[in-house]
């Protein structure tokens, strides 16, 4: 920026100087003397001291004269400028001190010291049994945890945690395929009836051949298993695998993927178009299947697993697909082969 470059416009530069002068007093306004009324009822006291006296503003208004002092002097101070009587804490100059009992107060350092950093809520039988000996009142638990605070009872050291490591690579784009084995995996949350509802899914980008698996949590295993059940349904070779950055695809399902020499490409965070294949699929299984399934709301699992089979064989085998030009994935998959 140039020296003789005017600040206020490059600051704000739709505004013309007079316009900011003017909005900096508008604001000056709204935060000052006009919008505070402390500040009003202080000026109006003070007129009333200035015209009448002291002792009548004290009589007709009921405030300390110390009070009424220390507003004048900072009125006169300030060269009886209106913002001066705005105030600038409300704190009471007086506060309450919290009663405590020193011998309670070693109790809860020593503690603390010897096992680590105990809770106000496990504290509390400790302090109950030791006040009932020395016959004095015990404390809550809020005032044990506000004990500890204002004492600063901490004694060990916080622990750091690692910072996560960068997943590489990280896909920027969405990849380009013409060979089956390419196989993008993600996850699907469901509430039903109060209760949380995990599917694992994963579908090839090429062939458009689909799995979805229940688990009962989302977890590097359970995403492992769901993997380990789709190559057991797929009729080729899985070449790589694309998630998100999900823990579920960490641990042991990247441990297991190193021992079958499967490449893991890890896209970048907050990107799900670049997961597009497999995104589509979870909206297309959970408008087509498992928004009208009744075994989840009946939690008949046995039947829901054979619904979901049996949805699994006609998308793969009998639903035609706009992106294979209304073909099967299996009609698509004989075709790759001829």
């Amino acid at each position: 920026m140039p020296a003789d470059f005017h600040r206020v416009r490059y600051i704000l530069p739709k505004l013309g100087k007079r316009q900011y002068y003017a909005l900096m007093r508008s604001w000056a306004n709204l935060n000052g003397f006009e919008s505070n009324d402390i500040a009003r009822f202080r000026f109006t006291v003070l007129k009333h001291v200035y015209e009448y006296g002291w002792k009548a503003a004290v009589s007709a208004f009921s405030v300390k004269k110390s009070t009424l002092f220390d507003w004048k002097r900072q009125y006169e101070k300030s060269g009886k400028k209106l913002n001066s009587l705005v105030p600038k804490s409300t704190r009471p100059h007086c506060t309450r001190t919290m009663a405590t009992d020193v011998r309670l107060l070693e109790l809860i350092k020593s503690i603390r010291q010897e096992h680590g950093n105990v809770g106000k809520m496990k504290l509390k039988p400790f302090l109950d049994a030791y006040a009932a000996s020395l016959g004095i009142s015990t404390y809550g638990f809020d005032k044990i945890g506000r004990i500890i605070r204002r004492n600063h009872y901490y004694f060990d050291r916080p622990k750091r945690r690692k910072p996560r490591q960068l997943l590489q690579p990280r896909l920027k784009r969405t990849p380009r395929q013409s060979v089956p084995g390419y196989i993008e995996m993600d996850a699907i949350t469901l509430y039903v009836l109060n209760r949380k509802l995990y599917f694992v899914t994963a579908i090839d980008i090429v062939t458009k051949l689909a799995w979805c698996k229940l688990v009962p949590s989302l977890s590097s295993i359970q995403a492992k298993l769901a993997l380990e059940e789709f190559r057991a349904y797929c009729p080729y070779p899985i070449r790589e695998i694309q998630t998100d950055n999900g823990h579920e695809f960490l641990a042991e399902f990247e441990t297991y993927l190193q021992g079958q020499n499967i490449p893991h490409q890890f896209i970048y965070p907050r990107s799900p178009r670049i997961n597009g294949v497999v995104e589509r699929f979870n909206r297309t299984i959970q408008d087509e299947f498992l928004s009208r399934c009744d075994e989840l709301y009946t939690q008949d699992w046995d039947k829901f697993q054979t619904k979901l089979t049996r949805y699994l064989l006609w998308y793969n085998t009998q639903r035609p697909h706009y992106s294979l030009k209304y073909m099967t994935p299996a009609a698509y998959l004989q075709q790759l082969k001829t």
